[in-house]
């Protein structure tokens, strides 16, 4: 049934609520498009179950709406958008004085599937820093740069924002640690090994000096002209440095981070320790790391054991 084809009450209703949402919060046209298209499913499947205004809207209805959604196979998150354009909804209804009571406020959505990151085995990222390391011995300074850029990434799980807001104060090379800036400008102390310290030492050294000018301040790492080196930049590197593996679906710095912290959990590190180094805020962030060890060790073991 298409908005058109709706009682005249579910229409109005409809319309006033695409008009609230779109002066209320500043929203792009498909954003819009798609609200409307969910309320839309949502009202003609009501007015197919004999609803004529936004007051016969029932806990039922909204539940079985969604279940015709599931069965038809819409993805979770898709049902979860759509969920939560029904409470939009009817809690508006609500303030409008539509409805005497919210039917969606015991409407739960289906969980979100959770997406487990990609990690990428220690091999491989030795394969990785073995090349960087080589390259570098040529004493090309944009090569030098790469590989204690990669190497710290890996080493300390820190994110690329982070990364290139360094600053050379931030290094303590006798403590081998790290000052970093995280999310909501909170501070913390993140360390790092002797691999990151030995390339760092020889980007410091020899690279930063070719490449460091009037305009680079502070900056810990510089890009080509001498300036801070961009994330566009970084994502550019690592990116292509995975591609060149070609045998992994890991891409992105993201990737360093997640290895970084598998590997801390694969080794016996401290959950609260990993949640520290990584600037996590919430523990239960830091815990689907733990999800991806047991992941891999059911892999293992599947492969391994003659009686899995």
């Amino acid at each position: 049934m298409e908005d058109e084809q709706l009682p005249a009450a579910l229409t109005d209703a409809l319309d006033a609520f695409c008009r609230y949402i779109s002066g209320e919060r500043a929203m792009s046209a498909h954003t819009l498009r798609a609200y409307r298209g969910d309320l839309g499913s949502l009202l003609s499947f009501a007015a197919g179950e004999g609803c004529t205004g936004p007051e016969g809207l029932e806990l039922g209805t909204l539940r079985r709406w969604l279940g015709t959604q599931s069965q038809s196979g819409v993805a979770r998150a898709t049902l979860a958008r759509r969920a939560a354009t029904a409470r939009s909804f009817t809690a508006w209804a609500l303030r409008e004085e539509r409805i005497d009571a919210d039917p969606a406020l015991r409407l739960k959505a289906p969980q979100r599937e959770r997406q487990l990151p990609g990690v990428l085995q220690e091999s491989k990222l030795n394969r990785i820093l073995d090349r960087l390391e080589q390259a570098a011995a040529e004493g090309d300074p944009l090569a030098v740069r790469n590989r204690a850029l990669v190497e710290l990434l890996y080493a300390t799980g820190i994110r690329v924002g982070e990364l290139t807001g360094l600053d050379i104060d931030d290094l303590d090379q006798d403590r081998r640690t790290l000052r970093v800036i995280g999310k909501g400008d909170k501070e913390r102390t993140v360390p790092y090994g002797v691999p990151a310290a030995v390339a760092l030492d020889d980007w410091l050294r020899r690279g930063r000096p070719q490449l460091a000018g009037a305009g680079s301040g502070p900056a810990l790492f510089l890009g080509a002209r001498g300036g801070r080196v961009g994330q566009r930049q970084v994502r550019s590197l690592v990116h292509g440095l995975f591609e060149a593996l070609g045998d992994t679906s890991a891409s992105g710095p993201h990737a360093l981070r997640h290895s970084a912290a598998t590997h801390l959990l694969d080794g016996g590190a401290d959950l609260r320790a990993v949640q520290e180094i990584l600037g996590h805020s919430s523990l239960a962030t830091t815990q689907i790391y733990t999800h991806v060890s047991v992941d891999r060790l059911r892999k293992s073991y599947q492969q391994a054991h003659p009686r899995a």
